[in-house]
């Protein structure tokens, strides 16, 4: 179950080598952390403190509030709510760095200049496509429904199962149930079962995890999606696709705060026969999108060509530098040459 292309012996032992002595191990993620970036950077520092190591867990941006519960005893340095040269120190203090679910620098945006250029080992974990970070240690698989799933892996190509514990468990569980859409997306495979079932048998409290993620809403974020849903939504049934728009001052008209608007794009999606779907909104200076599709159709592919983006193919962002409506604009006359291609999916 645990071998693959991603889990090479050959580098497993090279970096069992590498930690068979105490190092300091800096962990970072991409820009605005889901569950699955900040799981899966909390469980390989538990994990890696357990094996005799000193970690620094490093967020560019602060996390969603139904996020709150997984970090614990102060963990995760905020680099936005931090002094930079404090940061750099700590960076430079140490003798590992490590990526994890981002294989491209600039996700990291602010915080990639501390990170370019260091001359130390350093170690990969994601399952995202085309990953340009040359890392020492790299463990890399689109297939993987989740970079949790790869620590999870990691952690058992290195023999350390036993040494799983409830805290650790509950972050690589958090990562894996919300990158698969709790068990939904194609990419849910059997691994992925057995891994939560040992989750299960370590004692972590999975539903307790599902209520905190899912069922943790302010009135505001159930407000603003209600007006999305009665107000913004569009649906075009002769693409088969159905979007929202969301200004900067219906943001601050529903007091948003950070993650609110998480999993909104997968209300278009729902609606049947639809097979495209996709948000737009404006924010810090540009227009951020999220697509999300069913079946063949490639959102990674689409956003790469149109909206400077990537992701998976099922699952995928993007940004625009005009203006709301002339995104807005610029996606519908997109559509028409994707329309063969969109009738044509099977949902």
């Amino acid at each position: 179950m645990l071998e693959g292309p991603s889990i090479q012996t050959d580098m497993v032992k090279a970096l069992e080598d590498f930690l068979s002595v105490p190092r300091k191990v800096a962990i970072t993620m991409h820009h605005n952390p889901d569950a699955d970036a900040l799981g899966s950077a909390l469980g390989l520092a538990r994990y890696l403190k357990k094996k005799g190591h000193q970690t620094l867990v490093i967020s560019p941006s602060a996390y969603p509030g139904f996020l709150e519960w997984l970090p614990q005893d102060g963990e995760v340095i905020v680099f936005e709510e931090a002094e930079t040269e404090d940061i750099k120190q700590a960076i430079d203090a140490c003798d590992l760095v490590a990526y994890l679910d981002f294989s491209v620098p600039s996700r990291m945006e602010a915080l990639e200049p501390l990170f370019s250029g260091l001359d130390k080992p350093s170690l990969l974990l994601d399952h995202h496509i085309a990953p340009t970070i040359q890392a020492t240690f790299h463990f890399w698989d689109p297939a993987a429904a989740a970079t949790a799933q790869m620590v999870y892996r990691l952690i058992a190509a290195m023999g350390d199962l036993e040494l799983l514990d409830p805290h650790i468990g509950e972050a690589i569980y958090a990562g894996i149930v919300t990158d698969t859409g709790s068990f939904k997306y194609p990419s849910t495979s059997r691994e992925v079962h057995e891994i939560a079932g040992h989750m299960i048998d370590i004692g972590v409290p999975t539903s307790t995890i599902h209520y905190r993620i899912y069922d943790n809403n302010s009135e505001n974020r159930l407000r603003l999606l209600g007006y999305l849903l009665s107000e913004k939504l569009r649906v075009l049934p002769e693409y088969r696709t159905a979007y929202f728009t969301l200004s900067a001052d219906e943001q601050e008209r529903f007091c948003t705060e950070k993650g609110d608007t998480e999993g909104f794009v997968n209300y278009a999606l729902s609606i049947r026969d639809i097979v495209f779907a996709a948000i737009f909104m404006e924010k810090e200076g540009k227009i951020k999108i999220s697509f999300r599709s069913i079946g063949s159709f490639p959102v990674n592919e689409f956003a790469q060509a149109h909206f400077n983006g990537g992701g998976h193919k099922n699952a995928a962002g993007g940004a625009s530098h005009v203006s709301l409506e002339e995104t807005e604009k610029l996606f519908l006359s997109l559509l028409p040459q994707y329309k063969e291609q969109l009738l044509n999916v099977k949902r």
